[in-house]
């Protein structure tokens, strides 16, 4: 009888986690799938040739710049992250923008600093950390990836025709529809990324609780020996517990007491760009090649630079 009031308890338990994720998840996604649908209407090819850099390392300067724009998690920075790309934007300049939007809008920052007792150190060495790992990801998918990696060919024909029309200046521009069937537009694009996304969403926060459910977190703690499998633990419990970004710096700032510094920027910093939620809306968005080596360099970069605040924060 114990055993089964026991199993009822770990139920409820994985229930309880599942559904906080995805209420906490959703609103933000509604967010996300609103901007993809107004980008779809309202921003045209024309206007991202003109203000987007040609330059691949400026670009990239420019789409970890815009996240401060964007008040989404990365729950709902992948729609909008496919969108801006068939709408013309760099490769290279999408990726920065989707791996800094989650940790460098303002409130994501202020979460952060309240969080750490009102301290600004913190909220700088997340946001510097964010910016460089994205930016030296972005340069190196640059020269990996000259192509669009979509997983479906309709986004590579949207986005090739959308690369076509930059290269046309002398043509006519497009008749502008009244405003009430634009929000029309909007509404309709946005209802539609929003059922493409969810299920992944779903799908991503029960694995999530499940494995927080049946993984004990102090099984992962005591692997934190040392600065290298500290930073480890703290990349794989991001993942494992695949919070969101406006959450995730109050349960940083309850290990203060067991890890240092660089380890808890590694949790700061890779959560909100890779986690089992957005991997799943990433794997329906892009090639699963692509993926992987996009979640290897985060995970190379983030350890990397967790190692380096460690030396010069302790």
């Amino acid at each position: 009888m114990r055993e089964w009031v026991e199993r009822l308890k770990t139920l409820l338990q994985l229930n309880t986690i599942f559904l906080s994720m995805v209420m906490e998840a959703i609103p933000f996604v509604l967010i996300g799938v609103l901007i993809s649908g107004l980008i779809q209407i309202f921003l045209t090819e024309r206007w991202i040739a003109r203000v987007m850099p040609r330059n691949r390392f400026l670009s990239s300067l420019f789409g970890c710049g815009v996240g401060v724009l964007f008040p989404s998690c990365e729950c709902g920075i992948v729609p909008i992250t496919g969108r801006l790309l068939n709408k013309g934007v760099p490769l290279n300049a999408g990726i920065a923008f989707m791996l800094t939007g989650p940790v460098i809008n303002p409130i994501v920052l202020f979460s952060t600093y309240i969080a750490f007792g009102n301290d600004w150190k913190m909220v700088g060495i997340r946001a510097g950390m964010a910016i460089a790992v994205a930016f030296l990801v972005s340069i190196v998918i640059s020269f990996l990836y000259p192509q669009l990696p979509f997983r479906s060919g309709e986004h590579v024909q949207q986005a090739a025709a959308a690369s076509e029309l930059k290269t046309l200046p002398t043509a006519e521009p497009r008749p502008r529809k009244p405003l009430m069937r634009q929000l029309y537009g909007v509404l309709s694009h946005s209802i539609e990324e929003f059922f493409s996304v969810g299920k992944f969403l779903v799908l991503g926060a029960f694995i999530a609780a499940c494995m927080q459910t049946y993984i004990p977190t102090s099984s992962l703690l005591h692997l934190g020996g040392n600065p290298v499998t500290a930073s480890l633990v703290m990349i794989g419990l991001a993942f494992v517990l695949s919070l969101c970004s406006e959450a995730d710096a109050f349960i940083a700032s309850s290990f203060r007491s067991t890890f240092q510094v660089g380890a808890l920027s590694a949790f700061l910093v890779y959560g909100p760009m890779i986690d089992i939620k957005n991997t799943l809306m990433l794997l329906g968005t892009f090639k699963g090649k692509f993926v992987a080596v996009l979640i290897a360099l985060v995970t190379l970069l983030t350890l990397v630079g967790s190692l380096i605040v460690g030396r010069l924060f302790g």
